[in-house]
């Protein structure tokens, strides 16, 4: 008799109060899961990169610059100002080529501008290559833009950008 009174009076968890809080931790996560948003957190993870490589490009330009007191490599030298190239080793044509293609602020010519002199030279490990968003870009089409004013400033842009507004930088 006394046995079966300790059983009774024991302490633990009945079923019930042991699936109401497996159901409440995983309301708990599936909040935080949809709060973090994951879509959102790659789609900024590639525009850091993108600004990341837009950085690197126009750091490694003005670096080969100042190391050749004053002149431009010769592809962005024979480019025409305030005209929009695109970054690769493109011929005639080929950016209007690439899948998906799309940029903030396209190209206003067929050509490109490559930028190999500055991996050959030591300035940049490799020309970078935007990740993919809309469109697949590769060697040929980087997804990276250039372009030069008249009074010598160069301008690199990220063909896309998914969380923010045009990636760009001038010096």
């Amino acid at each position: 008799m006394q046995m079966k009174k300790d059983l009774l009076n024991s302490k633990g968890f009945t079923l019930i109060e042991l699936l109401l809080v497996i159901a409440i931790i995983a309301i708990l996560a599936l909040l935080i899961f949809v709060a973090l948003d994951p879509a959102t957190r790659f789609e900024d993870a590639r525009d850091s990169r993108r600004f990341s490589d837009v950085n690197n490009i126009l750091t490694a330009i003005k670096v080969d610059q100042v190391d050749n007191k004053g002149p431009y490599m010769a592809s962005i030298t024979s480019a025409t100002a305030s005209e929009i190239y695109m970054i690769g080793v493109c011929t005639s044509g080929a950016t209007s080529t690439v899948t998906g293609f799309t940029c903030d602020t396209a190209p206003t010519q067929d050509a490109c501008v490559s930028l190999a002199g500055l991996v050959t030279d030591g300035y940049l490990g490799s020309v970078p290559v935007s990740p993919n968003g809309a469109a697949t870009w590769t060697a040929s089409s980087t997804g990276y833009t250039i372009a030069k004013t008249p009074s010598g400033a160069v301008t690199v842009r990220s063909c896309e950008s998914e969380n923010t507004t045009e990636i760009t930088l001038t010096r």
